[in-house]
């Protein structure tokens, strides 16, 4: 047993990722001054190996080389050998990552980069086999190739390490032909649309993931396409929602979505489930299912399955959210989701006949050794089979299940809270804003240290590492969705406490833009910004959302002044690459149309309070913000007094739309509120300030 071999110095540390190789024969750092001060002292080469716990390619060279004595001999006698969790140092992998992108044209994990004992990078790549293959050198040699080359060619290296530092700080120089608005949005939001696949949905072909910024950026797009352009954006993200559902990415016994398909056409998927990838698709779902004409059940079951997903699978004592489960089980990728007929027949008796056909189980199966991967072929209305695939999910849970990775992050949890908030305004469900509400208390609760600073990490009782811009933006983002959705005006309160943590600590005044580190946190080699769209929001897109949506509550000006300021440091990437920034040209649309505040008075308990206040958000944009007070109550903290000026409650609650400067006459039947009720100015307009 792996408990009864020596055990490194990662049995020390909390991170699900480490802990996997705490019975390596390599002598293992975590990332941190021992590590650094012991490279400097013997003058040794780092060995940054970098990955998370549910990566499947991390485990096969954790088996191959981490594993194998010979190799981790080399290992401990040329270098200073570094585990790093990516997921609880996004900084540090950012780091590393651009430097393998700019010296090989690609990245992924697991990470391998070789640095200087300061920390300066100088070669890297990503997984390397133990033998030669693929054009991919063998891991030994790539060791021994590295160690001559730091002993007997230290200029060199010297050299290189400072030219990727240069070329790390190189920003593009010049500005855009204009500022950014609705033209780059368009611009990005065709280009997107130009890689989508017609016939399965999504972008492109395999690997195919699901890239919600992607699918959030061609909703919101429709205020700047043309008509036929913004109809054929939105069909495509309801098309790709239908088919991620009922084909292969879903997992159709437990919930959930895995992380990508490694086909085109969402077949068979790498089985990874992460929490951020649940919470960004609720999002989607929940906002398809807000635009849609009427109800339609297609949309609503994956966010009922996925909300309970997450409550019955992600969650656990004392609260918030775990950040993903594994791919592999018993040592097999996917072991645990796949089925055969005879295990159908085995628990459904004479009902597995249908279900195989309704989810193609054949006997040769569409995965490894036979076994089949759900797929739901038949696409009959969702309640056909209820019965058999809870009867299929109990009999898994007696399977040995994949590893749970524990630990909670504090941006993952802030994407999932933004999820059910507003899953729960469209579907005007309570649970899943208690929900939201219960893990949002978690970490303001449990991740913050003793000056009330946020913390990135918590597990086993413990929360560490200092929160990046990533963290700060998703919860600021879903602070104000809570507040939207009706949780309480102390999540207004605490989203304005984040928006100004953005702008004094990560907002650099002479660059004019957002870093990934705050400028009080600890110095790498060089101090990163956030990357661009990928898997997760872009941060400084995000961030800029939502410091525009707190000045437009707020009415505090410094905080848009921010957004301004890196939308327009932003311009020339926009320009020559706009499809790479989602999120930001989300940001960008809405300072430059502006956002809408609904303002709804009347007993916040009354009934007919309720329905205005749910009425309206139903019909406006999730960055639009709904505000709901007493009569002749004074504006709760956060809140601009002005919105609330001249407000009166008419025979009953009553809601009035503003725009900018312009507010709407009083409404007080649901029915008569509409996100038109005050037009949306014209792009000429520029950004709006009441």
């Amino acid at each position: 047993m792996s408990e009864d071999r020596p055990a490194n110095r990662l049995a020390a540390e909390t991170s699900a990722y480490l802990r996997q190789h705490q019975h390596n024969p390599v002598d293992w750092y975590p990332w941190g001054p021992e590590a650094l001060g012991r490279a400097a002292r013997e003058d040794k080469p780092l060995l940054v190996s970098i990955g998370y716990s549910a990566c499947h390619w991390c485990h096969v060279m954790e088996h191959e080389s981490f594993e194998h004595e010979e190799t981790a001999a080399l290992m401990n006698e040329h270098f200073v050998n570094i585990k790093v969790d990516r997921e609880e140092r996004p900084d540090v992998d950012q780091l590393y990552m651009d430097t393998v992108v700019r010296l090989t044209g690609h990245g992924g994990w697991p990470l391998t980069v070789f640095c200087t004992p300061d920390g300066r990078p100088f070669y890297g790549g990503t997984y390397y086999p133990p033998e030669r293959r693929h054009n991919m050198p063998a891991f030994r040699d790539v060791l021994a190739g590295v160690s001559h080359a730091y002993r007997e060619s230290r200029g060199e290296v010297e050299e290189s390490a400072a030219q990727i530092l240069r070329a790390l700080a190189a920003r593009p120089s010049g500005e855009g032909a204009t500022a950014p608005g609705r033209d780059q949005v368009a611009a990005g939001a065709r280009a997107v649309l130009s890689t989508a696949d017609v016939e399965y949905g999504g972008f492109g072909g395999a690997p195919k993931f699901p890239t919600p910024t992607n699918l959030e950026l061609l909703l919101a797009a429709g205020d700047a396409l043309l008509d036929e352009e913004a109809t054929a954006a939105f069909a495509h993200v309801y098309k790709t929602c239908l088919e991620m559902a009922r084909r292969g990415l879903y997992d159709h016994l437990g919930g959930g979505f895995h992380r990508y398909c490694v086909d085109g056409h969402w077949g068979i998927p790498h089985f990874e489930k992460m929490l951020y990838d649940q919470g960004l698709l609720l999002r989607v779902y929940a906002e398809v299912l807000r635009r849609s004409a009427a109800p339609d059940a297609e949309l609503v079951w994956p966010i009922r399955e996925t909300a309970a997903y997450l409550a019955r699978e992600l969650s656990a004592e004392p609260g918030g959210f775990l950040a993903s489960q594994d791919a592999d089980s018993e040592g097999e990728e996917g072991k645990y989701y796949v089925w055969t007929p005879a295990e159908l027949e085995a628990v459904l008796g004479p009902e597995a006949e249908a279900f195989a056909a309704a989810y193609g189980v054949t006997p040769q199966g569409n995965f490894e050794g036979g076994t089949t991967h759900l797929i739901d072929r038949e696409r009959a209305p969702r309640e056909r089979h209820t019965a058999s695939r809870e009867a299929l999910l109990a009999a898994r849970t007696e399977r040995v299940a994949p590893a749970t990775d524990r630990k909670r992050i504090a941006a993952w949890n802030g994407y999932t809270v933004s999820g059910l908030a507003r899953a729960s305004s469209v579907l005007e469900d309570p649970e899943l804003l208690a929900q939201a509400v219960a893990a949002a208390d978690f970490v303001w609760d449990h991740m913050r240290d003793p000056d009330g600073r946020l913390l990135r990490v918590w597990n086993e009782g413990r929360a560490h590492v200092p929160a990046f811009l990533d963290d700060h933006a998703a919860l600021l983002d879903a602070w104000l969705d809570l507040h939207r959705a009706g949780a309480g005006d102390r999540f207004l309160a605490t989203a304005l406490e984040l928006a100004d943590a953005v702008c004094e600590r990560f907002y650099d005044r002479d660059q004019r833009d957002l870093f990934l580190t705050p400028a009080d946190g600890e110095r790498l080699a060089h101090r990163p910004r956030s990357d661009h769209d990928g898997a997760t929001p872009h941060a400084t897109g995000l961030a800029v959302l939502g410091l525009l949506r707190a000045a437009e509550i707020s009415g505090l000006d410094d905080l848009r002044q921010v957004a301004e300021r890196v939308i327009e440091t932003h311009g020339l990437l926009l320009e020559r690459a706009p499809q790479a920034f989602p999120t930001l040209l989300r940001a960008v649309l809405a300072a430059r149309e502006g956002l809408a505040v609904a303002v709804v008075v009347g007993e916040p308990d009354a009934q007919d309070t309720r329905a205005l206040a749910a009425r309206a958000r139903r019909v406006l944009r999730p960055e639009d913000a709904v505000l709901v007070s007493a009569p002749g109550a004074d504006a709760p903290k956060g809140v601009d007094p002005t919105w609330l000026r001249g407000r009166e409650a008419r025979d009953g609650a009553t809601a009035y739309l503003c725009r900018g400067t312009a507010c709407s006459l009083p409404v007080t039947e649901p029915d008569a509120f509409r996100a038109d009720l005050v037009a949306a100015p014209t792009a000429a307009s520029g950004p709006l300030s009441r």
